[in-house]
């Protein structure tokens, strides 16, 4: 079975990249992977500190992340745009995620040959897309692939009915494909 984490940058209640990313999901189970969606704000991480973790280590919350990271074959990660960048709650994640640990000395073997598909939306005309720019070069520098078939929503205040559902049925489509794409690259 293909395992696919999915995780959202956003946790804002009506988030337009969750609203995204679930059609997103949809798409990847539709091609035959199992999703695991893992709510950041959830996993109730403290910012990261040097300080802290040299004090007590990394907190529980981040092994089981950590355990997430390990069981899935790829990752669909949802980035809103925040001036231009990928969001705090995902840039903690994933700091926290990254740290060296007794068995890992790297820090990096949850991503080590994972695939991750970028999503985002926005209310302005870009979509998102800086967000995946910057978002996939750390991903690149913790080893991971990121897959060619992505997708930004510009509008996005516009593109989603009252059920969170996408109005367009092509965008519908697009969206969905990145999910199918994801699961077709996880199967290898």
């Amino acid at each position: 079975m293909r395992k696919i984490l999915a995780l959202c940058g956003s946790a804002r209640r009506g988030s337009f990249n969750q609203m995204l990313l679930d059609c997103c999901v949809r798409g990847a189970q539709d091609a035959g992977a199992q999703v695991a969606q893992l709510n950041l704000r959830e996993l109730d991480l403290p910012i990261y500190d040097g300080d802290l973790e040299a004090e007590g280590g990394a907190p529980a919350s981040v092994h089981r992340f950590r355990a997430h990271l390990a069981e899935n074959a790829a990752l669909l990660i949802a980035t809103p745009e925040y001036n231009g960048g990928y969001s705090p709650l995902l840039k903690n994640a994933l700091d926290w995620a990254s740290r060296p640990a007794e068995a890992d000395a790297t820090g990096l073997a949850p991503f080590a040959g994972k695939t991750a598909a970028l999503i985002s939306a926005s209310p302005g005309a870009m979509g998102g897309l800086r967000s995946q720019i910057a978002l996939q070069m750390v991903l690149h520098k913790m080893g991971v692939s990121v897959a060619p078939k992505t997708f930004a929503l510009s509008f996005a205040r516009q593109a989603f009915d009252e059920a969170g559902r996408l109005k367009d049925p092509a965008v519908e489509a697009r969206v969905r494909n990145v999910g199918a794409g994801l699961a077709e690259l996880a199967a290898r």
